[in-house]
């Protein structure tokens, strides 16, 4: 065996040591934020807060990061909160944590259940976090909590937000808008969660490239000529347009879009009419559109207004009625992880929680605001990781039972509180290290 070669052995061992060294104080410190962090879930489950009217929540987190001695920005573009900790020269990691819960009425059983009602357009509903929100924001504070136990160990600067309005997709575009790169140090990479029931609690789910769908939604207003119901013959039904419509709708996704692309087409809500023996002048519908890619969701829109026109026309509409097609400004765009930044924290996350237990997922259609932090010009590398909330017990239960575990949205979303911070913690923090390693 050469020196050279018995060196390099060396060095490996030390390094290996030294790897091992620091993923030992990071669960040691994680375990210990994890029982502050579970106090901190139950607070904020009990009190949730609908998007735009997180202002006790806002206020809690900014809390949370003044003890730790963090530069504080509270209500920036809205009631998001911005905090920034500089820990020498290095790279800058952007953390964001959602804070807005849903109009959902509770039905879980939980000791700590909301009992919260808030004001929606005028009418009181019932609050939930049915969306894991509270565990995002519970561990977000954890991990920032241990990263500044072991600040011995990194070097840079850490930026977080506690952003405002994720379920509209309002607060990441605002967040931007209101000059969150500019104002504040430029992120080198931003990492986020998302709790995933379809994961055991302890495991992540972690891919490169297509993660969420891209969001936008689309109004539809089908007019036509009201009259008597006993008399249809001298109307003309946008009912029966509207329809006709929501059918030929169906044939896009089926036959107009290749089978590989992803794409999404439903109508969730119709609206037109008064009484069984009126036949209206108009009719409105909602539709939610999901894809991937900008050439296919230009296709869909573009067949929605010639399915729209069609339509109307074949009902003898006349041309200044033809059906008005709105597209939301408001949107989200899909969440796309950087590969390179993807692969890299594998690497950091399977040196703590093993590689058995970091899950290559598959894109889903569902949508979620982090994807615009990617897509300024300032073009920052992003990483959002899916995280495993569903107990191995309960998860066998169910496996057993051929049943799935509650989905997000769902009143009676049950996640594994305790393991799945802690898990979070752990593994948020390893990610940040290796970015900012010394």
């Amino acid at each position: 065996m050469t020196s050279k070669f018995l060196l390099i052995l060396i060095v490996m061992a030390i390094h290996i040591g030294a790897q091992a060294q620091i993923a030992d104080k990071i669960k040691k410190e994680a375990q210990k934020q994890a029982e502050y962090s579970f106090e901190l879930c139950k607070h904020l489950h009990q009190n949730p807060e609908l998007s735009f009217q997180e202002f006790e929540t806002a206020k809690r987190m900014a809390k949370e990061l003044y003890e730790l001695g963090f530069e504080v920005t509270e209500n920036f573009g809205g009631n998001s909160v911005v905090g920034v900790f500089r820990n020498g020269d290095g790279p800058t990691v952007l953390l964001r944590t959602d804070m807005d819960a849903l109009p959902i009425e509770e039905k879980t059983a939980l000791p700590f259940a909301s009992t919260k009602t808030a004001d929606l357009n005028g009418d009181d509903v019932a609050v939930m976090h049915a969306c894991g929100h509270d565990i995002h924001m519970s561990t977000w504070t954890g991990t920032v909590r241990t990263l500044m136990a072991l600040k011995e160990e990194w070097k840079g600067t850490l930026v977080v937000i506690a952003q405002q309005a994720e379920e509209y997709s309002g607060g990441a575009g605002e967040a931007i808008e209101a000059g969150l790169f500019k104002k504040f140090p430029t992120p080198d990479y931003a990492l986020a969660y998302h709790i995933n029931p379809e994961l055991e609690s302890g495991q992540i789910g972690l891919v490169g490239g297509p993660v969420f769908a891209g969001v936008k939604t689309t109004e539809i207003t089908v007019f036509g000529k009201g009259g008597h119901g006993a008399y249809p013959q001298k109307c003309i039904d946008p009912i029966v347009i509207a329809s006709r419509i929501v059918m030929d709708l169906q044939t896009i996704v089926s036959r107009e879009i290749s089978p590989l692309e992803p794409v999404v087409v439903t109508v969730g809500s119709i609206h037109g009419g008064t009484r069984p023996n009126i036949i209206p002048d108009e009719v409105n519908l909602e539709l939610t559109l999901r894809y991937y890619s900008e050439e296919a969701i230009e296709q869909v829109i573009a067949a929605i207004k010639r399915i729209s026109n069609s339509a109307a026309k074949a009902a003898g509409v006349p041309d200044d009625k033809m059906p008005l097609v709105f597209v939301s400004p408001v949107e989200t765009p899909p969440v796309l992880n950087n590969d390179m930044l993807s692969n890299q924290l594998q690497k950091a996350a399977s040196g703590l929680i093993g590689l058995e237990n970091i899950i290559k997922t598959s894109p889903e259609m569902v949508g979620e605001d982090f994807g615009k932090y990617g897509r300024t010009a300032e073009n920052v590398p992003i990483c959002l990781i899916w995280l495993g909330s569903t107990s191995q017990e309960e998860m066998k239960k169910l496996n057993a039972e051929r049943k799935k575990p509650y989905p997000l949205h769902s009143p009676r979303l049950n996640p594994d509180y305790k393991n799945t911070i802690e898990t979070g913690i752990v593994v948020m923090t390893g990610n940040v290290i290796e970015l900012l390693k010394k």
